[in-house]
């Protein structure tokens, strides 16, 4: 049996799920190519920072020198223009590269939390060929004078600002730290997000005790990483009405199962494909394809969301019920070396 693997995102249709998520792979084109001969259906294009366009219009590097020992703080709030690989001017030059070079449609990404003027860079995005916008909310919220609520309006008044921007489809990649996140979802579907990518990687500072130094940590997602993913998909799955892809900690053909299972529509992959290579998408499709002959499903519409809350036999595991069992049914031999 031959089992059908497409899907679609953003209202794109796709010959499989696997898509290759924001990531320096797409600064290179030899790279962009790779991905594409081994079966990426789509790329999404690496990050363009909201304080990369602001500083641009600001002239950051004057901006920068002129604040940065007003006082201790204030080295934060304007970065280093050489902390960005391309600026953006380069971003869409870069983006019309790959357009040209490949025959597969190309998301840009905007990263960003505040409404201005730097979203009207949407419009030159379309311009410039881009299939859709992915907007990257990257907030650590940390002023205990901003309630959960203005939190979520916020964001919920950036997608609204976006979509009057651009005619291309436009999905939100998320945090899980929202205080109600079926309603903030369903909100963002509303405002116009064609899709929800589940869920951002905040990056945690190490500390240095001996110099008294934050140092960045980078380390690739796990598998420890994907059950939070899986447990939001099968929650939101059929309660929003937008798509839904998952990231972070898929490695395997396994993991892809799980995550169309609990209600994706696509994953997203970058650790995977940065420590072993391009190809890995071919083996992880296979790995897939192999699991649902074995097990008679047809297709990943029929298999898509079987295990989400409104579908799975046991839906209380998604909930507290399924807390208060773990709790009361404690055995510390399980947790025995």
């Amino acid at each position: 049996m031959k089992v059908d693997l497409s899907t679609s995102w953003m209202g794109i249709p796709l010959p499989h799920p696997i898509v290759p998520g924001a990531s320096p792979m797409s600064l290179d084109l030899d790279a962009a190519r790779r991905l594409e001969d081994a079966g990426a259906p789509l790329l999404i294009m690496h990050s363009l920072f909201e304080e990369q366009v602001v500083g641009e219009e600001l002239a950051t590097r004057v901006a920068y020198d002129l604040h940065a020992e007003s006082y201790a703080e204030a080295t934060s709030y304007l970065p280093d223009p050489d902390l960005f690989s391309l600026g953006p001017d380069e971003y869409l030059e870069q983006l019309g590269k790959l357009k040209r070079a490949l025959n597969i449609p190309i998301i840009a990404s905007l990263n960003g939390v505040t409404q201005g003027g730097w979203l009207d860079y949407a419009m030159l995005l379309e311009q410039a060929g881009a299939d859709g916008i992915e907007l990257n909310v990257y907030d650590v919220v940390m002023n205990p004078d901003r309630d959960g609520r203005s939190v979520e309006r916020e964001v919920i008044e950036l997608v609204q600002a976006l979509t009057i921007r651009t005619d291309v489809p436009i999905a939100v990649k998320l945090s899980p730290f929202y205080s109600s996140l079926p309603w903030f979802a369903r909100q963002l579907a509303q405002a116009g997000a064609a899709g929800l990518v589940l869920f951002n990687r905040f990056f945690e500072p190490e500390i240095d005790p001996e110099n008294l130094e934050l140092q960045r940590h980078l380390a690739p997602s796990s598998h420890g990483e994907l059950a939070l993913r899986l447990r939001w998909t099968g929650i939101l799955r059929d309660r929003v009405p937008c798509g839904l892809a998952i990231t972070g900690g898929v490695r395997n053909g396994r993991d892809l199962v799980k995550s169309i299972m609990a209600g994706a529509d696509t994953v997203q992959v970058v650790s995977v494909l940065l420590g072993q290579g391009p190809d890995r998408i071919t083996s992880m499709l296979m790995e897939m394809a192999e699991w649902m002959e074995e097990q008679e499903y047809p297709s990943l519409r029929v298999m898509r969301g079987c295990m989400s809350i409104e579908r799975c036999p046991k839906p209380a595991a998604y909930s507290r019920a399924n807390y208060v069992k773990m709790i009361t049914g404690w055995d510390a031999g399980l947790f025995r070396s």
